[in-house]
C-alpha cells in the first residue's frame, strides 16, 4: 500500500509501542479469556435469555473492532522520533494558538494522532486544515486556514512544546 499524507498516522516510537502492546494483548490473552467467558455462559443453557452470554458476545465484538482499528492504524503509521523543543510546529507537539492574535482567546492541543494523546487532550491531525496551516510555523507567526463554513480564520502560534506522552 502506498502511503500518502492523507492516510498516514504520525506516531512517536513510544506511542507506536504502546498501541502494538495493546494489539498483542487483544489478539492473545484477551481473546483466550473472552472465548472462555462465552463458553462458560453458553453452558448455562438457553441462549435467548442468557444475559451473560449476550454481554460476553458484545464485549467480544467491541474488542474485535478495536483489533481492526489498531491493525489499520499501525499499518499506516509513520513512526518518528519525539520532536525536539525547537519552537517549530510539527506532529507530536503541543501547540497553543491565539485566535485572531487575541492572547485571551487561546487553545492548546496536540498536533498528531488521538491515539498518541491518551489523556483527554484535544488533538488535531496534521492533515486537518488547521494542522496543515500551522505545520512548520514558529512561535509568533500567524497561520490562516479554512473553516468548515468556507470562511477563513487566523491563529497566532503562542507556544510550542513536545508532547510528554
Amino acid at each position: 500500500m502506498t502511503q500518502t499524507s492523507e492516510n498516514v498516522t504520525w506516531l512517536t516510537q513510544a506511542g507506536y509501542d504502546k498501541l502494538k502492546a495493546e494489539l498483542e494483548e487483544l489478539t492473545g490473552p484477551w481473546r483466550t479469556a473472552i472465548a472462555a467467558k462465552i463458553e462458560a455462559a453458553r453452558e448455562e443453557g438457553d441462549l435467548k435469555e442468557n444475559a451473560g452470554y449476550h454481554a460476553a458476545r458484545e464485549e467480544q465484538g467491541k474488542g474485535e473492532l478495536r483489533v481492526r482499528q489498531l491493525t489499520q492504524l499501525l499499518e499506516r503509521a509513520k513512526v518518528g522520533e519525539a520532536p525536539t523543543d525547537s519552537g517549530v510546529v510539527a506532529p507530536g507537539m503541543v501547540v497553543t494558538v491565539a485566535f485572531d492574535g487575541d492572547p485571551d482567546d487561546t487553545m492548546a492541543f496536540l498536533l498528531g494522532s488521538r491515539e498518541e494523546a491518551g489523556d483527554g487532550m484535544d488533538v488535531y491531525s496534521p492533515q486537518s486544515p488547521l494542522g496543515r496551516a500551522i505545520d512548520g510555523k514558529k512561535i509568533g507567526e500567524d497561520a490562516t486556514y479554512e473553516l468548515p463554513n468556507g470562511k477563513s480564520a487566523v491563529v497566532r502560534i503562542m507556544e510550542v512544546k513536545p508532547h510528554a506522552g
